[in-house]
């Protein structure tokens, strides 16, 4: 991948996770190309190279589109390690896929060895109302105790916030605090006393 043109713009590397048939590729794919994909096979690793203003910056990002099935799982670190921010994904009409929100969370800031680490958290096929099991003030809940923003999404034509949820990753990784203040402040390290005999 040539990045020669591109290289005093600010890359961002996003990465889209959450349980599998939650809509992940749907959202990449309607962000990146305009398009809704209907039937998509499951997810291995795909990654998207997209151009973005976010409040009257450019910058490039880089998104990839993981696999939401376990027996990929192993792969999830590698790629958690990679990502400068993180879009959690669950489907409104999947209860199972909200719960395991918590793991993606937790497991990103232990492979991290953060605190906290931009992340947002999206509700997903808002436009199948009528087969909705999660509320919308479940998920306000969800992204008040995880300390990260949310924000409702749709795939389908025309699209409800899909750009606004990349933007927004943006937004966050942006305004987060350089690491090495927040790893002083959290984590201090002892100072090893030695005693020369």
């Amino acid at each position: 991948m040539s990045r020669a043109p591109n290289d005093n713009l600010p890359t961002y590397k996003l990465v889209v996770v959450g349980d599998g048939g939650v809509g992940k590729s749907a959202i990449t794919i309607q962000f990146s190309q305009k398009l809704f994909v209907t039937d998509y096979d499951p997810t291995i690793e795909d990654s998207y190279i997209q151009h973005i203003e976010v409040d009257g910056q450019l910058c490039l990002l880089d998104v990839l589109d993981t696999a939401g099935q376990e027996e990929f799982s192993a792969m999830r670190e590698q790629y958690m390690r990679k990502g400068d921010g993180f879009l959690l994904v669950y489907s409104v009409t999947d209860k199972q896929s909200y719960e395991n929100i918590v793991s993606f969370h937790t497991q990103i800031l232990r492979v991290k060895d953060r605190d906290v680490y931009p992340m947002l958290l999206v509700a997903n096929k808002v436009d199948l109302v009528h087969l909705r099991k999660v509320s919308e003030e479940a998920g306000r809940e969800l992204a008040h105790k995880l300390q990260i923003p949310y924000i409702e999404t749709s795939a389908k034509d025309p699209p409800l916030n899909v750009d606004a949820a990349f933007q927004e990753v943006v937004r966050v990784i942006r305004n987060q605090p350089p690491a090495e203040l927040e790893k002083n402040n959290g984590k201090r390290r002892r100072p090893i006393k030695c005693s020369l005999l």
